[in-house]
């Protein structure tokens, strides 16, 4: 039996990049997942590319900051399947300012989206689980949930967050059996962190070469960006765990990148 047979999970902001990867990790392992994502254009092709692969997915329109679409695409996927399994929190943004500059619009946008969308998305898959007795909930921290950078504090302030919100839903779950943890990424090779490459270059007044060679990556062990497979493994790894002993905890991925 595959790992994850016919198990349900939501993943949040699947229609790309890591959580893209997750869900197709996911996938092949027997498992179904529900790709969440404000594009749904894109959540349905992610969903078309795994069922061509013999698989089954499911793709919903989620606006994780708007609680009322939360709880309507929570709810379209126990009316399919009956069951939600894991909820992986992968939603979010990036915006690079030093705080002298940063807006507060900006501030308050990232902050929602990364921490009320986890919470709104926990909160609805939650009494789901609880009635199942059974869940794994795994939030995509980053290395920036034990470690600071310059020109990314709301970033790091919401990163920080999800490593406290991991730790109490862990203790609430406990009772249901079910489990909660934080995967921490170094930087990883997505359009998201294209992005910043040359935004960084011009705040920093460098070129972009030495915001990868000299920012993103001087920290690691050998030069090299993390990769989307990477991070799947871990979360995979979290979804699965056979024990309930491992919970409220946080593993970082990242060659070498802030060492535990």
């Amino acid at each position: 039996m595959a790992r994850f047979d016919k198990k349900v999970a939501i993943v949040t902001g699947a229609a790309s990049g890591i959580g893209k990867e997750i869900a197709l990790r996911f996938a092949a392992e027997g498992g179904i997942p529900v790709i969440a994502d404000l594009n749904l254009d894109a959540a349905n092709a992610t969903a078309a590319e795994i069922k061509g692969k013999g698989g089954d997915a499911f793709a919903v329109a989620m606006n994780v900051v708007d609680e009322d679409a939360v709880n309507k695409g929570v709810a379209d996927v126990m009316n399919k399947y009956g069951r939600i399994d894991v909820l992986v929190s992968n939603a979010g943004i990036q915006i690079v300012k030093p705080v002298v500059d940063f807006a507060f619009a900006d501030w308050k946008k990232l902050l929602s989206i990364h921490l009320d969308g986890a919470f709104l998305t926990t909160k609805a898959c939650l009494k789901h689980m609880y009635a199942a007795k059974s869940g794994s909930v795994v939030y995509m921290g980053s290395v920036h949930s034990k470690e600071a950078s310059q020109l990314k504090a709301p970033y790091v302030t919401a990163k920080h967050g999800l490593i406290g919100l991991c730790k109490v839903v862990a203790k609430e779950g406990a009772a249901f059996n079910v489990r909660a943890n934080v995967v921490c990424p170094g930087f990883v090779r997505t359009p998201l962190v294209d992005k910043q490459i040359p935004e960084q270059a011009k705040e920093l007044g460098i070129s972009e070469e030495d915001v990868v060679k000299h920012v993103m990556l001087k920290d690691t062990v050998d030069g090299e960006f993390t990769t989307t497979d990477d991070v799947a493994d871990c979360v995979l790894f979290f979804a699965g765990a056979r024990s309930n002993a491992l919970t409220g905890q946080s593993i970082v991925v990242s060659h070498g990148w802030f060492m535990q």
